[in-house]
């Protein structure tokens, strides 16, 4: 790295280090600095980006930013969550569960629980009339961070800082093994996505990426078995890895190979599910949610200001969904390119992206480092802006004008790197 390019470089770097800072110091409300504070340091963050993927960074420089990153994390694990209030819900289905009782069997406010209330919980959780919606694993690890930090978010966030240590090494690994540079492994550490999502909101997303990463490792290094698995224990934590399965199936050339990856990352999740199907109902919940709520999906609201149906318009997007989803999978392209951009698309079409979720593609970020998931994990930051309304106002309402702002970028780069390399590919394939 030349001396120019390490001073703006590292300039970049304290800045956003001040940035994130700043959190624990600011004297306004927690939700203004959180806002104010995620939105500046994910602009900042593409800054560094660019300085990542044009400048050569040594090892020690690569290993001493990995260490402030991780730093960073865990100066973040006593903050109270402040953007969103998931958490509640997750320490409510581990105390559940530490007292015997299956967490899909009753919501939260029903009267069989009332010897479980305190002055705390249910009553801070989200839609205390609903069950739970997480798939068993999440269970377990609920019930686990229950034991290790009470009704706090502190046992979550724990979980998710060695969770994520898994996360790093697994990109490390397939950044190895792919023979990319070292350097991309800075595009996930460095993310503010990742920082504000994990470790200040605790959300459980961060929970799943090391098994759906590690599944992509076993798979490329040939131990399908292994792959499948994980893929089976990420899809218990969150449903998103389903999108991997057909990819897998269709790379596999033998009937049997391609019934293995169809049929043991089902199996795990079945066998997950079994203990707790007898005594309630898993999907109840989940069903609902996934039918009805909305939030943050571009194409669907815009299809929705004409069709005004939530069933026509989420069916349209399905089948736009597939339109798109069906040839990348049948396509040549490189495996991890094609599990980017079926992530890519399947937030593009969703009626439902919150900020977390897309932490599921910035995991791919250090594999594929293409500028519309670098711009898309930070412009995600402005769906805060929502956050900052409810808590203020007290009126949950998606601003038009900041999903524009949010989603424009993106889906211009988006097109802008189809072409390219549909460009680039043609012109290999004539010098050949």
């Amino acid at each position: 790295m030349k001396k120019t390019q390490k001073f703006y470089f590292f300039s970049y770097i304290l800045l956003y280090t001040v940035f994130l800072s700043l959190l624990f110091i600011l004297p306004f409300k927690p939700i203004l600095s959180y806002t104010f504070i995620y939105i500046a340091s994910s602009v900042i963050f593409i800054i560094i980006c660019r300085q990542i993927l044009k400048s050569d960074i040594s090892a020690n420089y690569i290993f001493g930013l990995i260490a402030l990153a991780l730093i960073i994390r865990i100066a973040f694990i006593p903050v109270h969550p402040i953007g969103s209030d998931d958490y509640y819900r997750y320490v409510w289905d581990g105390k559940v569960q530490a007292y015997g009782i299956n967490p899909y069997e009753y919501a939260p406010n029903n009267a069989a629980l009332d010897a479980l209330h305190t002055k705390i919980l249910p009553k801070l959780i989200n839609f205390p009339k609903i069950k739970t919606i997480y798939p068993p694993l999440s269970e377990i690890l609920f019930y686990l961070s229950y034991l290790i930090g009470g009704e706090s978010f502190i046992g979550i966030k724990i979980l998710l800082f060695i969770f994520d240590l898994f996360t790093l090494l697994g990109l490390y690994l397939l950044i190895k093994q792919r023979n990319l540079p070292n350097k991309n492994i800075l595009i996930y550490a460095l993310s503010p996505l990742i920082l504000f999502q994990f470790f200040v909101d605790a959300h459980l997303d961060g929970l799943g990426l090391p098994f759906l990463i590690f599944s992509i490792f076993f798979y490329l290094n040939d131990q399908k078995i292994w792959s499948y698995l994980l893929l089976g224990l990420s899809l218990c934590i969150k449903p998103l890895g389903l999108i991997l399965i057909p990819i897998y199936f269709v790379s596999e050339r033998e009937l049997f190979d391609r019934l293995k990856s169809l049929t043991i990352p089902l199996l795990v999740v079945g066998l997950f599910y079994l203990p707790y199907i007898f005594t309630g109902s898993p999907f109840q919940a989940l069903i609902n949610f996934t039918e009805n709520w909305t939030f943050n999906g571009i194409v669907f609201n815009i299809f929705d200001l004409f069709i005004k149906d939530n069933q026509r318009t989420r069916l349209l997007c399905g089948i736009l969904l597939l339109s798109f989803y069906i040839p990348i999978i049948f396509s040549k392209r490189d495996i991890l390119l094609k599990i980017y951009l079926s992530v890519f698309i399947l937030f593009i079409f969703s009626p439902i992206v919150h900020p977390w979720y897309v932490t599921w593609l910035a995991l791919l970020l250090p594999l594929i480092p293409r500028w519309s998931g670098i711009v898309y994990t930070s412009l995600i930051s402005l769906a805060a802006f929502t956050e900052l309304n409810y808590q203020i106002s007290g009126v949950w309402k998606e601003s038009a004008l900041v999903q524009i702002i949010e989603y424009a970028p993106v889906i211009i780069l988006f097109i802008y790197e189809l072409i390219k390399y549909k460009k680039d590919e043609n012109n290999k394939i004539a010098v050949k």
